[in-house]
């Protein structure tokens, strides 16, 4: 199989990207329907669905909005219908973050609502980064060439730091550690889980950024290493508490 990886199917050239996109929106979707049907939510099923509205909305606003500050010149001379196509994830998690505490705020809901959204989240970041990663350079997912001996051929006679693959690999380890902290431990308080989540992603992406061919910084980092520097410091109180958990674990060891 050679990327980008294009079949042919009825004489015309498939999207897989986009296929698999559409997939992972469906997948997560049903296995957060599984997941709420096997647990006790403690929100009622109406305060469930303007919560999910308000993270539909705003993960849409912020994943165009983060995407056009990843190079604002280029996509500012691509005109709307390029910035409107453009999106990036990590806009559109810290968007749908932001959009659910505004719905909370709206609808008077005080539970936090994230732990059931987790693993359907990390599942289908999982299918979607196979689309890109199968794209090729097609996607701007791909790293800087590299003599590395995980270096591919991504569709241009470079070797590269698949980025996509290594994204995929981080987030099955998350989903696995995930799962067994949820049957090896006792309930954590609510939202836990979803805080591991944030914090642990957008610090590898801030990373994995460094393996990137970006062309546009702000102050030596690029917007999307910017987005997780904002998102760190919004969980900042969460990171000292589990410091200070670790280093008193460490203590009695």
């Amino acid at each position: 199989m050679t990327i980008p990886y294009e079949p042919v199917l009825f004489g015309t050239k498939v999207n897989v990207h986009l296929v698999l996109e559409y997939l992972a929106f469906f997948i997560a979707f049903r296995y957060y329907v599984f997941l709420r049907k096997r647990s006790r939510d403690p929100i009622s099923s109406n305060n469930r669905l303007s919560i999910i509205i308000g993270a539909i909305f705003g993960a849409l606003l912020f994943s165009r909005l983060v995407a056009f500050f990843e190079n604002p010149v280029l996509h500012g001379q691509q005109g709307w219908l390029a910035i409107l196509n453009n999106k990036t994830i990590m806009g559109g998690l810290f968007g749908g973050l932001l959009g659910v505490e505004l719905a909370k705020k709206i609808i008077g809901e005080k539970q936090s609502s994230g732990d059931l959204f987790t693993l359907p989240l990390i599942l289908g970041i999982i299918i979607g980064r196979i689309g890109c990663f199968l794209s090729g350079i097609h996607e701007f997912t791909y790293g800087k060439p590299t003599s590395f001996f995980m270096g591919m051929d991504l569709g241009d006679g470079v070797a590269r730091h698949p980025i996509a693959l290594y994204e995929v690999v981080f987030m099955v380890l998350l989903f696995i550690a995930i799962k067994y902290g949820q049957k090896k431990f006792a309930p954590l308080e609510s939202g836990t889980y979803f805080k591991f989540f944030m914090v642990s992603y957008f610090t590898f992406r801030f990373l994995i950024e460094f393996l990137k061919p970006n062309t546009f910084y702000i102050a030596g980092l690029s917007s999307i290493q910017i987005l997780c520097l904002i998102c760190l410091l919004y969980y900042f109180k969460f990171i000292r508490q589990g410091l200070s958990y670790a280093r008193k674990k460490l203590r009695v060891l």
